[in-house]
């Protein structure tokens, strides 16, 4: 559906102001659908997106300031949702043997459990993609890395 129809706005001043608010009413709707999706497996996806990366340095240890790094939302408090992890028992963490001002933090075997059954669902999720063709998707990614830039 047209963005004009979803806010219903039937002008707007510039093309600029167009693509922004469009990309703002996508990047909500995409959120608001994974967090129904992820909701299921009663994780955010914030917290599944610190799940692998922990996953991805197992069995390698990582620290707080690793995994905030390289987390999606940048906007996250990393730290809150470690721990949150921690008291469902998804992750581990235990005091760093070289640096006692650090903590290092491992994915949990009950962590790397509920990622393999997310991973046998994700698919579902992916589907919003299936709109668009592979050709479509690539110029997606490079428009997006662009207008990052």
């Amino acid at each position: 559906m047209k963005i004009e129809e979803e806010i219903k706005q039937k002008n707007f001043k510039t093309e600029a102001q167009k693509s922004y608010v469009n990309l703002l009413y996508t990047a909500n709707w995409l959120d608001y659908t994974s967090r129904q999706f992820f909701e299921r497996f009663d994780v955010t996806p914030q917290q599944y997106n610190v799940l692998r990366i922990l996953r991805g340095r197992h069995p390698e240890p990582a620290t707080v300031n690793y995994v905030r790094e390289r987390m999606i939302d940048k906007s996250c408090d990393a730290s809150r949702i470690i721990e949150r992890l921690r008291v469902k028992k998804l992750l581990e963490r235990k005091a760093n043997k070289t640096d006692r001002r650090s903590v290092d933090i491992c994915i949990s075997s009950k962590g790397q459990g509920l990622l393999f059954s997310i991973d046998n669902e994700i698919h579902k999720l992916e589907t919003i993609f299936n709109r668009l063709n592979d050709s479509e998707l690539e110029v997606l990614n490079t428009l997006l890395d662009k207008l990052r830039g």
